[in-house]
Formats: C-alpha cells, sequence, structure tokens
C-alpha cells in the first residue's frame, strides 16, 4: 500500500506539518498528523483486499497543507512544494524501473555508504585532538568517506556507463578532488582481481592532478602561476602521454571470458589503513612545526603534499607577496607533487603489489620527468 513515491511524499509531509504547527499552534498539526496515520493504519489493514495504493490519500492531504503554508504567507514555499509533489506522482513508471533495476548488493552497498557518511561523520567533533593537536576526527573520517565515496562513485558509473567508461568518469572527476584517495580506492580493486582498466584509471586521476595544480595556483597565487607552468609542466605533458598510453592498452588487452569477481563497493579495511597514513602525516607534520620552528613548517610542506597537494597551496596562498620568491615558490610546489606522486606509486604497490605494476609504471615515468625539471630549475635558481 506504499512504495517510493508514497514513501517520499510522508517524508515530505512530516516537514509540512512541523511549518504549520509553527504557524497554527500545536493542535492542528497533531490533528494532521492523526490523519496521516489513519491513512498508513486503514491502509495497511485493507491491503489485502486489493493491494491499495495510498499515494492519492497522501497527496491530498499534502494538496491541503500547501494550501494551508499559502495562505499563511509562505505561497513561494507552497508553490516549490506543490511542483516537486507534481514531479512525484508523475515519475511513478520511471521510479519503480529504477527500483526494480536494483540488486541487493546495490542496497546493501548503498545502506553501508549511507552511515560511514551519513550516520557517522556528522556526529564527530571537528576540533583538533592528540599529541600536538595534530588529529581531526571529523577531518580524519572523511578521508574514509572519500575513498569508500570514489569507490562507490566507481560502482554506481560502472553500472550506468559500463566498466570501461565508469572507471574513466570516476578516473576525472575523482582526480579533480583528490587523485589519492582515487589511488587507493582502485588499487583495492586490482587487489581484489577485478576486470577493468584500473591501473588506467589510477594514471588519468593522477594526470588530472597535474591540471588541477595549476588551476588551483591560477585561482589563488596568480604571480606564481608561470613559475608553476614551467616546473610541472613537462610532468603534465608526460603524465597525459603515458595515461592515453595505458589507457589504450587496456582497451586493446582482451578480457572477454575473463572471470569476473564480485564486488564489494564498501571495503572498510583498506581505507582504514589510508586513514591511518593520512593520520601519520600530519602527526609527522605538527611535531615538525613544533621542534624545528620556520624550518620545519617548510619541510612540513613536502609531508603535506605527501597526501593532500592542495594544503601545501593554500598554505602558500596565506603567506605574504615577498615571503618567497616564485622560482623557490615553484620548487617547493614542485616538491610537494612529486612526494605525492611517490606517496600513490607506495599506496599501489602495497594496496595491489604486481598487479598495479602498470600504474606504478605511469606514475613513475611523470615523476622522473617532474624530479629531472626540479632539478634543472634548482640548479638554475642556485
Amino acid at each position: 500500500m506504499a512504495g517510493i513515491r508514497t514513501f517520499t511524499l510522508l517524508g515530505a509531509a512530516g516537514g509540512l506539518v512541523a511549518l504549520v504547527v509553527g504557524t497554527l499552534g500545536p493542535l492542528v498539526g497533531a490533528i494532521l498528523l492523526a490523519g496521516f496515520v489513519a491513512i498508513i493504519v486503514v491502509g495497511y489493514a485493507r491491503s489485502g483486499a486489493g493491494d491499495r495504493d495510498a499515494t492519492s490519500q497522501v497527496a491530498a492531504l499534502i494538496a491541503l497543507l500547501l494550501g494551508v503554508i499559502a495562505g499563511s504567507g509562505m505561497a513561494g514555499l507552497a508553490i516549490a512544494c506543490a511542483a516537486l509533489t507534481t514531479l512525484i506522482l508523475a515519475v511513478r513508471e520511471r521510479s519503480h524501473r529504477l527500483i526494480s533495476r536494483l540488486s541487493q548488493q546495490d542496497i546493501d552497498a548503498l545502506t553501508y555508504f549511507t552511515v560511514i557518511a551519513g550516520g557517522v561523520l556528522p556526529f564527530l567533533p571537528n576540533r583538533r585532538f592528540g599529541p600536538y593537536a595534530a588529529w581531526n576526527p571529523f577531518q580524519l573520517w572523511l578521508v574514509v568517506v572519500l575513498v569508500i565515496g570514489f569507490s562507490f562513485a566507481g560502482y554506481i558509473a560502472n553500472r550506468l556507463f559500463g566498466e570501461r567508461r565508469g572507471t574513466l568518469a570516476t578516473a576525472v572527476i575523482g582526480g579533480a578532488y583528490s587523485s589519492t584517495a582515487v589511488t587507493a580506492s582502485l588499487a583495492q580493486r586490482l587487489r581484489a582481481g577485478e576486470q577493468g582498466p584500473f591501473a588506467a584509471g589510477i594514471a588519468v586521476a593522477s594526470a588530472v592532478m597535474y591540471a588541477r595544480v595549476l588551476v588551483l595556483i591560477a585561482v589563488l597565487a596568480a604571480p606564481l602561476l608561470w613559475s608553476m607552468v614551467r616546473t610541472i609542466g613537462p610532468a603534465l605533458i608526460a603524465a597525459w602521454c603515458v595515461a592515453g598510453l595505458v589507457w589504450w592498452r587496456a582497451g586493446a588487452t582482451p578480457t572477454e571470458g575473463a572471470p569476473q569477481v564480485a564486488r564489494n563497493p564498501i571495503a572498510l579495511v583498506p581505507a582504514l589503513g589510508f586513514l591511518v597514513a593520512v593520520a601519520a602525516a600530519a602527526l609527522l607534520v605538527r611535531w615538525a612545526q613544533t621542534r624545528f620552528g620556520e624550518s620545519g613548517a617548510a619541510w612540513s610542506l613536502f609531508i603535506a603534499g605527501s597526501v593532500d597537494v592542495d594544503a601545501a597551496i593554500v598554505t602558500l596562498s596565506g603567506l605574504p607577496k615577498d615571503a618567497i620568491a616564485a622560482p623557490l615558490a615553484g620548487l617547493a610546489i614542485g616538491g610537494t607533487v612529486a612526494v605525492n606522486m611517490a606517496f600513490k606509486i607506495a599506496i599501489a604497490g602495497v594496496t595491489a603489489r604486481r598487479k598495479a605494476l602498470p600504474a606504478m609504471a605511469a606514475l613513475g615515468a611523470s615523476l622522473v620527468v617532474l624530479l629531472a625539471t626540479l632539478a634543472l630549475n634548482a640548479a638554475g635558481f642556485g
């Protein structure tokens, strides 16, 4: 007697009743809630006699609520809710088709992810604890949500677009946010023995990361852009060329007949391992800053960049304009990118071992170019 539309409308009705209570008082709200409860009870009691649907009755009471809200002076909100209600009622066939396509694995994965992201993260304290105040529980658990989230997004993309195009979408979108998290996620799938261009996806995500660094520099520290182009431009070109080659070879490798491994997109233990690495790096940064002062802060850029290059860029953008010369700033950020690439190579190797060799080779090729460019720039700066 109640499906996806009825449950959605009931949730909306609860919010609308709360608005009515604030306008007309709790007694009216109690009467309206009693009406919804009566519909549910009567519909459940009579469902066996013809499998009746309660959607129309719930929609009728929502129409009454919207009239009350509009008459109370919130006409704009009433119109918006009416439009959304109409949309929910109109997509009956499409919503039922979507539900029918969900497997038990899909439902389990969605349930686990909502618990990890919505049932834990919002309730963690967003302040620092531990030695040197190095750990923020909210930010550390956000790392778990990111790694598992990219894995879950890749699972959805693969269901929608197929394995190859889904992995490409995950690599491009994830690389624009956190190529390190994408590397950890796709390396887990390599380790599980799944069939797909996951090594190529790791290479693409890191190639996107190079471009993202230049965009962030252009937005946050525009005077340093040319210096950064000179520093990581050759590595960016190399990364895209190698990623394209690995992607082409992955497409040319036949996978027909290869055994497919049942995929659980919610792998918590590897994500927790990645969290431990991030927590260790954060502790090392805080220790270096406390122990060595300004020189430690400089070294901490490299340490922080091993996990998150964006953190080093944001730190640099907050410095006074004359605090550091542009060539030296380019070397500093380029060094964090190099450390980050080495960190991702280590993640791929430790997680997937020999299965990650193509990905490690692709990342290593751009890293070699970056290190050579950094050495030449350092010699010129010296």
